[in-house]
């Protein structure tokens, strides 16, 4: 927001007053003038002493009387800059403008897609490739397919944002069925999640199941199709997920059920920990940062600038699902709100 004071005649009490283009009025005196917007054309009534809010310290200023109640400063900037809490909010170092911005959060954004679309297209070939032996020594757990998975991920998200991981010694050993639980702030999660290099199951929408090459891959790697809305699906989704377990494999629920969208932690449903419970398997609880602000969720077309944290938690055992789910949610948002 920019305020420009010209060259005009103010006049307050009887008493006329000249403001030069490069002079900042200031005051010490009680009373109001009329300032009129030099391109809307619109006039407003502001107190004298307010004037003195816009003004900055220079060095070697001059000061120039020009009535006993009335300042001048001269050599001032043509332009006084005040900067809006929007503006304060954002970083010291900030120096591109919005439009700017915008245009280069979608130009990261499709040169990611290009990136992980060229990149899917020859790993999932090896994908093809590798299947048949996966299903028949590797059923459940399909290792090869999430190293693979692994590499595709580590490739897409190198180019544009550093993983930083806390808490590596945390991960129960690759073998061990396990529950994982974690917030979910953006498509990017995924990504995210998929260069730790562990064998567990997603659980997805099932439309996405249709996508060429991702979808496609995402049956391969033996991902949990599940229908929103349907009690019938969800049920038969937990029971799928608690064959896995008892079978060596692992599973990833997001208990929020959904992204945020405001970064903030919601709701968690029990389903997940109800399955550890049943099946004995621990919980390991996973914060998630950054994601949301590289790519927001509902903003899927642009990635911002920044950088992702993973905090892998200790493992939590126990057989009542509530106090599972009310351990491991706490245990996130202990990080989640440090952040």
């Amino acid at each position: 927001m920019e305020v420009s004071i010209h060259r005009r005649l103010i006049c307050h009490n009887g008493a006329r007053f000249f403001a030069r283009p490069s002079s900042t009025l200031l005051c010490a005196q009680r009373g109001t003038v009329t300032y009129k917007h030099p391109i809307l054309g619109t006039s407003h009534k502001a107190s004298l002493c307010s004037l003195q809010g816009i003004s900055r310290k220079h060095e070697n200023v001059s000061w120039v009387s020009v009535s006993p109640k009335l300042w001048v400063r001269s050599k001032f900037p043509r332009d006084v800059v005040v900067r809006s809490e929007l503006t304060a909010a954002g970083s010291a170092g900030d120096g591109y403008s919005l439009p700017e911005l915008k245009v280069v959060s979608k130009a990261r954004g499709a040169c990611f897609y290009v990136v992980t679309a060229f990149a899917a297209v020859f790993l999932f070939m090896l994908m093809m490739v590798g299947h048949p032996l996966v299903l028949l020594f590797d059923r459940y757990r399909r290792k090869f397919h999430h190293f693979i998975a692994k590499v595709w991920a580590s490739l897409t998200v190198a180019p544009f944002f550093k993983i930083e991981f806390e808490g590596l010694e945390n991960l129960p050993h690759p073998d061990t069925p396990a529950v994982y639980v974690s917030n979910h702030q953006s498509f990017l999660d995924i990504y995210t999640l998929l260069t730790l290099g562990r064998s567990f199951k997603f659980i997805s929408k099932t439309g996405i199941f249709l996508y060429p090459i991702i979808g496609w891959a995402m049956f391969f790697l033996g991902v949990i199709p599940l229908k929103r809305m349907d009690s019938r699906s969800q049920l038969d989704c937990l029971k799928r997920c608690m064959d896995l377990i008892k079978k060596g494999a692992s599973v990833f629920f997001f208990p929020e059920g959904t992204r945020s969208k405001d970064g903030k932690l919601g709701t968690f449903k029990k389903g997940a920990f109800s399955v550890a419970a049943k099946t004995n398997a621990p919980v390991v609880p996973i914060t998630l940062i950054g994601t949301g602000q590289i790519m927001p969720a509902g903003k899927e077309g642009i990635v911002n600038v920044g950088s992702v944290k993973v905090v892998i938690h200790k493992p939590l055992d126990g057989k009542d699902p509530d106090l599972l789910c009310k351990e491991a949610r706490k245990t996130i948002a202990s990080v989640l709100t440090q952040s």
